[in-house]
């Protein structure tokens, strides 16, 4: 379990690549600085993506988490 309080949600189960990404855009676009998405994926590829998607935005990764097939990402919008 994460300490991290989420200020929005985003279940992408079910989909994937570039969908999880896409739609973590689209949420993080949403949210003001310095709030934090929890996103939660199935698509194994999204553990690569969402990495180099905050490399490349500026965004910051709190934490990911791997269990049971489901991908837990705590992402603060810088």
């Amino acid at each position: 379990m994460s300490d991290y309080n989420a200020d929005s949600q985003l279940d992408c189960s079910g989909l994937n690549c570039p969908l999880p990404v896409l739609k973590t855009k689209k949420a993080m676009d949403d949210l003001a600085s310095g709030q934090v998405l929890k996103m939660v994926s199935t698509d194994p590829g999204s553990l690569n993506d969402i990495a180099a998607w905050v490399k490349r935005t500026g965004n910051e990764l709190l934490e990911s988490i791997a269990e049971d097939g489901h991908f837990t990402f705590y992402l603060k919008k810088s």
